[in-house]
């Protein structure tokens, strides 16, 4: 076979197989930390193989969830800040997939950008590796897709794919009745939702990411990007003690949107907003950006990263199980007749 005659080449167009290659070497460590039982066959095949019997399943219902990162990225190569997101991809999959009842199983990730740099992927997966290893979720797979044209100097951006499994008859909500009560895991920060207003906010303030925060330690980009609490074992613990009705993940649309999606439509849920403290950095975010209280608890997860919905002669064993998991623990409210949540009390 002759060679063209311009002698173009796809690495001359801006795509770097080798270097493609180079990274797929480099993370095979980090995807090996993760095996669990289950794992057949991890990166380098067409596909990742997982085997549901050996992970302990007799009649498994599998459960997907698939998600990013958001703006909260434009933060992270900004400052050259990777790691962090990484564990962002992943929190936001799982914590969703343990909403349904299910363990999370394996992970695949998605990385695109303009031109390949393998440090920051491999920052960015190695915290992906970390996340999938606290959560008892193998990084099985995943594609790295160099697209010149697409992304502009150092931007890229993260998708990632996580499948679980639970029991048939297990899934989650379900039995949710009026006169449940609900109960509050804090988060650890903004988590990833709401960041296109929160660098609104931040410009607005004519700050700058290395602006020490006014908020908190570090500086400013360090405090915002705190990566998203994972729920997944916590909660796991509470789904087994049986008292557990429903579990919400509070991400975009906050409590507000998201409580309402675990609860038959004849009920809602009565909230106390002085049951806790708004964490210092909504509380700036509050008066620097104007926001109004229903905008924040819509936009923002407040300080309260998952929900769970007990019932009554349950919450003291429930709680005693997420405590001894490392989780805060606040009593939020209770289930109640009508649609919607409904707050009492003030957070501003």
């Amino acid at each position: 076979m002759s060679d063209g005659k311009n002698g173009l080449t796809y690495a001359a167009a801006g795509v770097d197989i080798d270097a493609g290659n180079a990274l797929v070497d480099r993370i095979k460590p980090a995807a090996a930390r993760t095996k669990r039982p289950g794992v057949m066959a991890g990166l380098g095949g067409f596909g990742g193989l997982f085997d549901l019997k050996a992970a302990g399943y007799d009649d498994p219902i599998l459960v997907a969830a698939t998600d990013g990162v958001g703006t909260k990225l434009r933060i992270a190569i900004d400052t050259g800040t990777y790691a962090g997101v990484g564990v962002d991809l992943v929190a936001m999959c799982v914590n969703d997939l343990v909403c349904q009842g299910a363990e999370p199983l394996f992970f695949l990730d998605y990385f695109a950008t303009g031109k390949l740099d393998l440090d920051v992927a491999s920052a960015v997966v190695e915290g992906i590796a970390d996340a999938c290893k606290a959560t008892g979720c193998a990084l099985i797979g995943g594609e790295t897709a160099e697209m010149p044209g697409m992304y502009e100097g150092a931007d890229f951006d993260l998708a990632g794919f996580a499948v679980g499994a639970m029991e048939r008859g297990a899934a989650l909500p379900a039995g949710v009745s009026e006169g449940d009560v609900v109960l509050g895991l804090t988060s650890s920060g903004v988590h990833s939702n709401g960041y296109s207003l929160v660098r609104r906010i931040v410009e607005h303030a004519g700050l700058g990411w290395d602006a020490p925060s006014p908020f908190g330690e570090g500086t400013l980009a360090e405090a915002l990007l705190a990566p998203t609490r994972l729920y997944v074992q916590p909660a796991l613990a509470a789904v087994r003690t049986g008292h557990v009705r429903g579990l919400a993940h509070i991400t975009g649309g906050g409590l507000t949107e998201n409580l309402p999606r675990v609860l038959p439509e004849w009920l809602g849920a009565r909230i106390d907003l002085g049951a806790w403290t708004l964490p210092a950095v909504f509380a700036w975010l509050a008066e620097v950006g104007g926001v109004a209280e229903g905008e924040l608890l819509k936009t923002f997860n407040a300080g309260i990263g998952m929900t769970l919905v007990v019932a009554p002669e349950g919450v003291a064993e429930v709680t005693a199980a997420l405590e001894a998991a490392g989780e805060t623990v606040i009593r939020l409210g209770e289930v109640t007749a009508g649609e919607g949540v409904a707050y009492r009390g003030a957070l501003l």
